[in-house]
């Protein structure tokens, strides 16, 4: 199944639900697709949400591997609407380990669904990840797609360079980041 805002936003209603009817609350991080379609910043369907962390008295911690009882209740909400396991997943929560856009935190944008808290990462952070995936993936990829919807300024492209370049520091990707931003109207950190 993939999700428009509208569906995204009701099962994560129903996860919430359940959440709270057993008397637990969770806060989790988000980041990619699935989070950029529920704030209304690109407009496509996405297969899962993305989570980066999750947020215990206010500190990040990684994702992986998610508590057992929100685990189970993503379970059963795939279950029950035929979604899968990993419609909610933690693929991208080793950003964690090498270090979020410095402000990320900051940046937060926060909604609650009964007990269940997300906090999306907000939009100069979506470049950065979506320019590092795009440059993974390339051009032709969704990440590259959805860096255009974004329409990064000149500014934001280069913060997110800096920290592309923190991430991975071989040639190779340095390379590949820099035709990355040409294909974005960047060379050499100067506008075309």
């Amino acid at each position: 199944m993939v999700f428009d805002s509208t569906t995204l936003e009701n099962t994560l209603i129903m996860l919430g639900q359940r959440l709270a009817q057993s008397k637990q609350h969770y806060e989790v991080v988000a980041i990619g697709g699935g989070s950029l379609v529920l704030l209304g910043h690109i407009d496509r369907t996405t297969k899962d949400l993305d989570l980066v962390a999750i947020m215990n008295a206010g500190r990040l911690i990684s994702a992986n591997p998610l508590p057992q009882a929100l685990l189970k209740e993503i379970i059963a909400v795939g279950t029950a609407l035929e979604l899968g396991e990993h419609w909610i997943n933690e693929g991208p929560s080793s950003l964690l380990e090498t270090g979020l856009p410095d402000g990320f935190m900051k940046r937060l944008i926060t909604r609650k669904y009964g007990g269940l808290t997300i906090h999306f990462a907000g939009r100069l952070d979506q470049i950065c990840f979506k320019l590092y995936a795009a440059v993974d993936q390339g051009p032709k990829s969704k990440h590259f797609a959805d860096l255009l919807r974004l329409k990064p300024t000149f500014d934001e492209l280069l913060i997110a360079k800096n920290w592309c370049l923190t991430q991975d520091v071989s040639d190779e990707f340095s390379t590949m980041l820099a035709e990355a931003l040409s294909a974005l109207g960047v060379q050499d950190g100067n506008s075309k």
